[in-house]
């Protein structure tokens, strides 16, 4: 039977958004992304988007139980889902343990040096918002988007000093304590080479989650 309760971890510019937008669509279950989630929450001005506001208004994280009761409200009346970006630390996932069995623990392996080359290379247009990458993915004529001819730009948080900062502080800092967390659940945590090509990391992802 498949596993349809999957967490994604995995450094940031490893391909996970990428991942968990596929892999949600081939289970026919909800992409959860902490991002997402708040923004959405924001935007439609429920109880938790207003309580978060106030956080980010005074410039604080939004607090760990805010992001659990969003992806609690989500999860209501769904046979699974594929969550990515959270938990990110010891505690978020002891907080997520008590409104979720998670079946698969996905972590998408990529070095540090690899990740900041894939990062400092991607591009947006500054029109429709399509998202490029210089080295696996670049648009056919240099600095113009192929959908709507518009302007592609680097997005100010993917400069190296910024890129480096982000890896330590959101993954380097707590990998390890995570990884030790649902390595003590057996058959949970599966390791996956982030490395290779998009297709080929999903078809290895397809196979983890049949089994």
């Amino acid at each position: 039977m498949s596993a349809t309760r999957i967490v994604l971890l995995g450094p940031p510019g490893a391909g996970k958004g990428t991942q968990a937008v596929q892999l949600a669509k081939h289970l026919g279950v909800p992409h959860l992304s902490t991002g997402d989630l708040l923004r959405d929450e924001l935007k439609r001005g429920t109880a938790l988007g207003l309580k978060a506001k106030t956080f980010m208004d005074r410039g604080d994280l939004v607090p760990d139980q805010v992001i659990i009761d969003m992806i609690h409200g989500r999860l209501e009346g769904t046979l699974g889902f594929v969550l990515d970006g959270f938990p990110r630390n010891i505690v978020q996932a002891q907080m997520l343990d008590k409104v979720a069995i998670i079946e698969r623990v996905l972590h998408i392996q990529v070095p540090k040096a690899e990740v900041i080359a894939r990062s400092i290379a991607r591009r947006m247009c500054e029109s429709c918002g399509r998202n490029y990458n210089l080295l696996s993915s670049p648009p056919k004529k240099e600095g113009v988007c192929d959908v709507c001819g518009g302007k592609l730009i680097q997005r100010t948080d993917d400069t190296r000093e910024v890129v480096e900062r982000r890896y330590q502080v959101q993954y380097e800092n707590e990998i390890e304590g995570l990884l030790s967390f649902y390595r003590a659940k057996p058959g949970v945590l599966r390791e996956i080479d982030g490395r290779r090509s998009v297709d080929t990391v999903f078809q290895e992802i397809l196979r983890i989650v049949a089994n």
